[in-house]
């Protein structure tokens, strides 16, 4: 059976960010249009294809086999149409974007995305920046990158940015594997061990002194700062220090079981992580399709534990 020709590429890009999302709301808010527009698009793709593509479970869109299928085949066909819209250009070698990458994404996620990325538009340069946050928001306001991954800046920060969730992920505190204070509650461990809080600018640190205050130790004084991996794992691996810190940095070596986590038991450490960009921004080829390589890799590799 032949794809009905009336299927056109608002449906098939609507139809994949509906399967990442689960929502139409979120996906009618970026793309600018109401959700029962949005609503008649999908209908309008589940006609022309014969089948039903979602079933709604509780709030959320849920993908049935069908859709499923049909997913993993559009995703690769719209790859491989971007990347020829990209091959009809290579006297501009593709361009490239700028992409600043906050520590919480630039150990495990961005990573998988940049690789699958290159797989489909080898033609464009990501150049990417990293680094602390006021950094590359400034560098985000001044047109120095054109979006940032990473946590969601604080609310008195996002006057003329727009942020496109991706996912929940929380601070966890981490120590070396084999630390003789690994079976004790937080506050006994913060209380006998040398602490690295994340620095003072991070976006994090107010959760950890939130954090902090709820255990009785508001004053508590860091021996050391830092939102580095490598320089936080070189510290645990040489002490009996602990460190508080976004999973997405210490992932790897949580798993691998260099790291330990040290649970908090609680859920106010949690925060969003996503991609910030200017609203009034100029449009960037290739830009798009980074942003959904986002979506599909997260969707992929699952929710991170909060």
């Amino acid at each position: 059976m032949i794809m009905h020709q009336a299927v056109k590429l608002r449906h098939i890009r609507a139809f994949l960010d509906i399967a990442t999302e689960g929502s139409l709301t979120a996906v009618a808010r970026r793309h600018g249009i109401t959700q029962p527009a949005l609503s008649r698009t999908l209908a309008e793709l589940e006609e022309l294809l014969g089948t039903v593509l979602f079933r709604r479970e509780k709030r959320r869109l849920i993908l049935t086999e069908e859709g499923a299928l049909f997913r993993r085949h559009a995703s690769v066909a719209l790859q491989s149409l971007d990347a020829g819209a990209a091959a009809l250009r290579p006297g501009q070698g593709g361009g490239s974007i700028q992409v600043g990458i906050l520590p919480t994404a630039a150990s495990r996620l961005f990573p998988a995305v940049a690789l699958r990325f290159h797989e489909v538009a080898p033609e464009t340069v990501l150049k990417i920046e990293t680094g602390p946050h006021s950094y590359l928001l400034r560098l985000l306001r001044e047109g120095g990158i054109d979006v940032m991954i990473g946590r969601l800046p604080a609310s008195e920060h996002m006057a003329g940015l727009s942020f496109d969730h991706l996912y929940e992920e929380e601070v966890v505190l981490v120590a070396r594997a084999g630390h003789p204070l690994a079976a004790e509650e937080p506050r006994v461990v913060l209380a006998q061990s040398d602490v690295i809080l994340p620095t003072e600018g991070a976006l994090i640190r107010r959760r950890v002194e939130d954090y902090l205050a709820s255990l009785g130790l508001p004053a508590l004084r860091p021996a050391f700062e830092t939102v580095a991996l490598a320089v936080g794992r070189g510290i645990l691996a040489g002490s009996d220090a602990v460190w508080f810190i976004s999973r997405g940095v210490v992932a790897e070596e949580l798993d691998r079981g260099a790291m330990i986590e040290i649970p908090t038991g609680v859920r106010f450490l949690s925060g969003a992580v996503g991609i910030t960009r200017r609203q009034s921004a100029r449009p960037v080829a290739g830009l798009e399709l980074l942003m959904r390589l986002c979506h599909e890799v997260q969707a992929q590799e699952g929710t991170p534990r909060t």
